[in-house]
């Protein structure tokens, strides 16, 4: 089988292969969601039926936050080969930092610079991303990501792709020790690493276990100028840990057609 090398990977003093860092850390709760017993019995059964566990309802709408790589290692010793489907949206390393303009809509118009913006003022500076005022007082500004959005979102990588394959390799090996024999793994990506993905996974899940390529269309296509193209969709691709996966279909909204053929 061919394989993806990347810098790091493998060790270059023992020529072994890296493992990921397995640094299990105590959950802590930071806030509870309070819901009527009604409601909360009626999830409850929703939740356990069909189930018999020793505790049935512990992870029931449970959100953990947290960097993956101590989130995955101290969910392994309660939910390692127990986790029947796992979806991931990874970053998909396209060099955005996910600063946006944010504006105050008092007025319909941009004007000039706000005072001690830094800035000349004027139309020679509309392109600035200095805070800006309108004719009734509308302030436009970058919202910058805190650091928190920084570490979650941006699409950084410390080397380049190199330093993203080890990120995603390192979490797919994590989230196939928590798939259950028959559970299932959804990758969404696009066309930025998809490429890349797609043989990591061929190597931690194996070739045999690629089921499929699933391709959504958005609704608003991003136009790529230059090439007078448009990238309108992404994909996910579907990977099972065994040869018999549990699938259970939708069982409304669709239906087959067959068409009346005449003679």
């Amino acid at each position: 089988m061919t394989e993806l090398i990347w810098d790091g990977k493998y060790d270059k003093t023992t020529g072994k292969k890296v493992a990921p860092q397995r640094i299990a850390l105590p959950f802590q709760t930071i806030e509870t969601v309070n819901e009527s017993a009604a409601d909360r019995h009626r999830t409850l059964d929703m939740f356990s039926a069909g189930k018999p566990t020793d505790k049935p309802t512990e992870w029931r709408n449970r959100l953990i936050w947290g960097d993956k790589r101590y989130v995955l290692p101290s969910l392994l010793p309660e939910l390692a080969g127990k986790v029947n489907l796992i979806y991931i949206d990874p970053p998909f390393d396209t060099g955005a930092n996910f600063s946006y303009l944010a504006t105050i809509p008092d007025a319909p118009e941009r004007g000039p610079l706000a005072p001690n913006s830094g800035g000349t003022g004027g139309d020679e500076a509309d392109d600035s991303d200095s805070p800006r005022i309108g004719g009734g007082g509308a302030i436009s500004f970058v919202k910058e990501p805190s650091v928190i959005e920084q570490k979650a979102y941006r699409d950084t990588w410390g080397k380049g792709l190199d330093s993203y394959l080890k990120w995603f390799y390192e979490t797919v090996v994590l989230l196939r020790e928590l798939l259950a024999d028959d559970g299932s793994l959804y990758v969404h990506l696009d066309y930025h690493v998809g490429h890349y993905a797609k043989t990591a996974l061929d190597e931690v899940m194996g070739a045999d276990r690629f089921i499929n390529e699933i391709v959504w269309v958005r609704s608003s296509a991003r136009a790529n100028i230059q090439l007078g193209m448009s990238g309108g969709h992404d994909v996910i691709f579907f990977y099972s840990k065994s040869d018999k996966p549990t699938w259970h279909p939708q069982g409304y909204g669709f239906r087959s057609v067959v068409p009346k053929m005449r003679a």
